[in-house]
């Protein structure tokens, strides 16, 4: 019996210096900070997104920063990033006293002490904690947290903590259906930063509606284990990304230069619905999950960079769904977002240039932006003569994605916007494949580099 999963509540992260993270969510990605909880311990902040949630954990094993509605004291006061922290936690303080729950015990979330920033917390909604806790222990699953209640003035929310089979990866299980709160109880609101006209513009600029999906990078080999898991535990189901893809080996691209198996799964149909949820077709959307794995004899790549700067697997990247992808990425752009760039061949080949214009868009205003462009292949036979059609009947999806957002080459976020194509850009995935290889070498070339040892060498040159 599989745990009843509901719909995904909130993506938690548990980072060192959670001032830039908010700063960089508020002020570049365009997220609401909208609750917060804070002790003499801890400092939790929730960022929403349409139904998208972070919830941003400072991590116990470093000193608390200034709670007095300043910023800390690694910034530079009269820094733009300090100037923009006071903006945002001057509303933070307005909520009154910090939370009644003095117990460093981060809610809903496990503290790890991980060596780096990291993604770890993928919190679903359930019909009963209790009901999955029984059904889920007694196949051998980990529990962090038992079921525990937590509550305020609003009601009562239940939970547990489940740790998965992927790293550091954990699910923390919550049932809200006796809570009528705004977020979560020990959870204060923050008043709306976001009503005055310059913020309300910037939201119609940048309309990110909901998680698309959440990609793992994994040890070789690993896929099978971490399937099987998901489906036994979870009721996962097997999403083939590509029509011809192998049932055992996934979507794999083995050619020089690179190695990638990629595996996909999702959750929605195969779960109970039974809640309220903010869409107006009341059909939460589907997140999808990503199983990435490097192929051996390729050479190091992006999968075994996350892997040793992250210490083990873990949640490599997260998709956000946008309604206009090409105003969201000027948006986040002009905020200071960067954003991976495609070989500029990408943009001149005939056969995706045809591609790009057949469906409705400009390569140069593509371009500008770094977003690709990919057709879905999986077209029904009844459209196998799409191209005598309009650009609106054809099916495809556009994507593009940020640099890391943590001091290490590991977590990053990724923009996309389907236009009824359900994969995941196969013919993308080379461009961006080569896009972020780029990335990784020069980085390493630059910390060489700057190495003490080349640095000492070059001043005996000199």
């Amino acid at each position: 019996m599989a745990a009843y999963l509901c719909r995904l509540h909130h993506i938690g992260l548990h980072v060192t210096n959670v001032d830039k993270i908010a700063y960089d969510l508020v002020a570049k990605f365009k997220f609401n900070l909208f609750a917060a909880r804070l002790t003499e311990q801890s400092r939790q902040f929730a960022f929403r997104k349409g139904s998208a949630v972070f919830i941003v954990n400072e991590r116990l094993n470093h000193p608390l920063h200034s709670l007095n509605g300043g910023v800390s004291s690694s910034q530079n006061s009269t820094s733009p990033q300090a100037q923009g922290l006071s903006e945002i936690y001057s509303h933070v303080f307005k909520v009154g006293d910090r939370s009644r729950n003095s117990d460093c015990r981060i809610l809903y979330d496990v503290q790890r002490n991980y060596s780096v920033d990291t993604a770890c917390n993928v919190c679903f909604e359930v019909k009963d904690v209790e009901r999955s806790f029984r059904a889920l222990r007694s196949q051998g699953c980990d529990f962090l947290v038992p079921p525990t209640n937590v509550e305020d003035d609003r009601g009562v929310v239940s939970y547990s903590v489940v740790k998965s089979i992927v790293g550091n990866v954990f699910h923390t299980l919550i049932d809200k259906t006796k809570y009528n709160g705004p977020f979560l109880p020990g959870f204060q609101e923050v008043e709306n930063v976001t009503k005055n006209g310059a913020r309300v513009e910037e939201l119609s600029s940048c309309p990110i509606t909901h998680f698309d999906h959440i990609t793992y990078a994994c040890p070789r080999k690993s896929t099978p284990d971490v399937m099987r898991w998901y489906e036994k535990h979870f009721g996962f189901q097997r999403f083939f990304i590509e029509r011809n893809e192998d049932v055992n080996e996934g979507f794999v691209l083995d050619e020089e230069g690179i190695g990638l198996r990629l595996t996909a799964m999702e959750y929605w149909k195969c779960s109970e619905s039974g809640v309220k949820l903010p869409f107006e077709d009341k059909k939460e959307p589907d997140c999808k999950f990503v199983i990435a794995e490097s192929l051996p004899d390729q050479g190091r790549n992006q999968v075994d960079t996350f892997l040793e700067e992250h210490r083990g697997a873990g949640i490599q990247h997260v998709g956000l769904y946008t309604e206009d992808i090409v105003s969201t990425a000027r948006s986040l752009s002009q905020a200071g977002v960067q954003f991976f760039s495609p070989p500029p061949a990408y943009y001149t080949e005939v056969g995706k240039q045809q591609e790009i214009v057949d469906a409705g868009h400009d390569p140069r205003l593509l371009s500008q932006q770094g977003i690709l462009l990919d057709t879905d292949l999986r077209q029904d036979a009844s459209d196998s003569l799409c191209h005598l059609t309009t650009p609106e009947n054809k099916r495809y999806l556009l994507q593009v994605f940020t640099k890391p957002i943590f001091a290490e080459d590991t977590f990053f976020l990724e923009l996309i916007e389907r236009r009824g194509a359900s994969g995941f850009g196969e013919g993308n995935i080379r461009a961006l494949w080569r896009s972020v290889q780029a990335y990784m070498e020069s980085e390493r070339e630059k910390a060489r580099t700057q190495s003490p040892e080349n640095m000492t060498v070059q001043s005996g040159k000199s």
